[in-house]
């Protein structure tokens, strides 16, 4: 389970942080196709939320450092993909939805599998004792 797990948390933190976060933040908003328009201001925030949540959920496992942050920042990538699934069938393109609601339910299950299946550990000092985080 921890491989699936990390396998999901890599695909989707690379899918969120550059395939999907980095263009709302570097593009100009006229290269972006939006059917609905959205003020660039909440796009460069969808932007940096996908951008953030995409590294919360692969370096607090990789890093070991505060580990606890990989679900929240899968639980924080399942509303923006709600919400993107919401602004996708109200502009007509349901295809594009169901994908943001697969999406979505993915990230959901990373969230309970960090949370109560396989939990990241913290880092360990060298007498074997976990370090505990400030």
């Amino acid at each position: 389970m921890n491989k699936v797990l990390w396998a999901l948390q890599i695909f989707l933190g690379l899918f969120f942080a550059l395939a999907s976060g980095a263009p709302k933040l570097f593009l100009p908003i006229e290269a972006l196709p939006m059917p609905i328009p959205i003020a660039p201001e909440v796009l460069k925030l969808i932007g940096v939320l996908e951008v953030l949540g995409g590294l919360g959920m692969i370096l607090p496992g990789l890093t070991r450092i505060q580990p606890g942050l990989a679900p929240l920042a899968a639980l924080g990538l399942t509303l923006v993909a709600l919400g993107g699934a919401t602004y996708q069938f109200m502009a007509g393109q349901p295809e594009s939805g169901v994908f943001a609601i697969v999406i979505a339910l993915l990230c959901a299950f990373i969230a309970y599998g960090r949370w109560q299946l396989v939990p990241h550990r913290g880092r360990t000092s060298a007498n074997g004792a976990s370090a505990r985080s400030i």
